[in-house]
């Protein structure tokens, strides 16, 4: 089980901003490469951003491109998305997993994230 913690989200509106965090508890988030996904209700899940475990080699969905923002700090052991511009198509449960691919087993709990129009 690889237990990890998604905080952070909730209901804003349109244009308004918000911070994910994701912690694991059982491993060293620097030694992986980290993705956040969401999943929008009645949906796939869907690839949103993935950082290496240096931070230097970061990719972005073509629908988030420009407006979030991934990081680490591995000292903290925490990921990070920073998402600015929100729209209400970026209303969905966000997790975060291992790797630069949409892996279920790792998902914890996620973060609602709510944009009203």
């Amino acid at each position: 089980e690889v237990q990890l913690v998604e905080s952070g989200g909730g209901l804003v509106q349109s244009g308004d901003s918000l911070r994910l965090s994701c912690k694991p508890l059982l491993f060293d988030l620097g030694t992986w490469t980290m993705s956040w996904v969401r999943q929008a209700p009645g949906k796939g899940p869907e690839w949103v951003s993935g950082i290496n475990n240096r931070g230097d080699t970061i990719y972005y969905a073509d629908s988030v491109k420009g407006r979030f923002t991934i990081s680490r700090d591995n000292a903290k052991n925490t990921l990070f998305l920073q998402m600015n511009s929100l729209k209400p198509d970026d209303t969905a449960v966000y997790y975060c997993n291992r790797g630069w691919d949409i892996r279920r087993e790792d998902w914890g709990q996620g973060t609602q994230v709510t944009v009203s129009s």
